[in-house]
Formats: structure tokens, sequence, C-alpha cells
């Protein structure tokens, strides 16, 4: 490798760079939705993984059964998270061409 290939390397490596903090703070105003009970329950959550929202129908609302409403919103919780770990993989998958990067995501 000739000093003109890794000069044309080492500005690769700073523009991938510059894109990744881009899309990192893009990822901040990016949203995720996950449901649960059938929509009675509805969780919010960013690209960075940050719960936003965590909406409860009235409906769901039964206080002999505080167990089935604790299940939901755990459910819909960890599913937003999910999302949001999809979310954070494709938006990295676009900078880095599929390529699996050690240390990021």
């Amino acid at each position: 490798m000739n000093f003109k290939d890794m000069g044309k390397m080492m500005k690769q490596v700073q523009k991938m760079q510059e894109d990744l903090a881009k899309m990192q703070d893009n990822l901040k105003d990016m949203t995720v939705e996950a449901t649960s009970g059938g929509g009675v329950v509805k969780v919010v959550a960013t690209g960075k993984q940050e719960i936003k929202l965590i909406k409860i129908n009235p409906e769901a609302i039964d206080p002999e059964d505080v167990e089935m409403l604790e299940d939901l919103v755990l459910s819909a919780v960890n599913e937003a998270l999910r999302k949001s770990q999809e979310l954070q993989s494709e938006q990295m998958s676009q900078i880095t061409g599929g390529i699996k990067v050690p240390g990021l995501f």
C-alpha cells in the first residue's frame, strides 16, 4: 500500500466517523412504537433506546389484576427497546455497508 492509497483510506475512515456522529445525533430524534394487550399499552422509544412515552388505556387498569398491567407494560417496553436496537442496526449498516464494526452498537 502506498501513501496515496493510505491517504485515500484515511479520508474514507474520517468520512465514516463523521457519518457515524451524524447518525447518532439523528437517532435521538427517531422513534419506534410498540404496543401490547391489543394496543391498550403503547410505548415510544428513541433510536438511542430512551423511553419517551408510555400510554395506558384506562380499560387496561384493573385494581384486581395489577400483575397483568405490569406484564403488558414490560412487554411493550421490551418490544420498543428491541425495535430501537433494530433501528440502530439499520442506520449503522447504511453507513458501514453492512460491515460489523467492533465496539459500535
